[in-house]
């Protein structure tokens, strides 16, 4: 993992969503990469699915940038945005399960059919496999391409670590993040919460984090 090392610790990490911060793996390569390729899409609509932290709105906003898109959160769709929607050639829609207005996001999907605009969804699971009520919407979401993001592999989880202590001004030893990628579980939602309570401990200790207080948290 040298290369890798040598890569992220030159870099002075700001918190941003540009693709240059993007750390790409196996586990994401297949998202990003579609990202990239609009608009040669075999569909109009891609369904981006992850783990809470997993990359998808930072996906959301490169793909924002990259497009001009209208990005609107899911719990913040209701009639008034389509006024908005058909101004835009591309939509995002971040956070998809928690807009529960089933018609709603059943009309969104025949704009972008009938204007022929492009569509991306982010969503916990992929949306094929959501239970809606309304038919038609069960129909229109099978219509899509699919990127699931999957667990981090060692590099990934590397730089995420990394790159979480760099935004909050941590300094910690190579040795112990290498310490850390081999015995965290690989789940987004679970380093977000370790480096949060060593975010909290180094606060209130307001010394280094060493390799006994790591054992401590894991």
């Amino acid at each position: 993992m040298s290369e890798l090392n040598q890569l992220l610790l030159e870099l002075d990490y700001k918190t941003n969503f540009n693709e240059h911060d993007f750390y790409l793996s196996k586990a994401n390569s297949n998202a990003f990469n579609l990202i990239n390729n609009w608009p040669e899409w075999d569909k109009k609509i891609l369904n981006i699915s992850g783990e809470k932290f997993s990359g998808k709105s930072h996906l959301a906003n490169i793909f924002k940038l990259k497009s001009k898109a209208f990005l609107v959160n899911g719990d913040k769709i209701d009639n008034s945005i389509f006024k908005s929607l058909k101004l835009y050639e591309c939509i995002i829609i971040d956070d998809f399960e928690k807009c529960k207005e089933e018609e709603l996001l059943y009309s969104i999907f025949n704009l972008v059919d009938q204007d022929n605009k492009y569509m991306l969804i982010n969503s916990l699971k992929p949306i094929n496999i959501i239970k809606f009520n309304l038919p038609d919407l069960i129909s229109r979401s099978k219509n899509c391409i699919y990127a699931e993001i999957e667990n981090p592999d060692d590099e990934l989880l590397f730089a995420i670590i990394l790159k979480n202590f760099s935004d909050r001004q941590i300094k910690i030893e190579k040795k112990i993040i290498n310490f850390i990628v081999r015995r965290i579980d690989r789940s987004y939602r679970n380093i977000d919460e370790f480096i949060y309570k060593i975010d909290e401990l180094s606060l209130k200790k307001k010394k280094p984090i060493n390799l006994t207080t790591i054992k401590e948290i894991l």
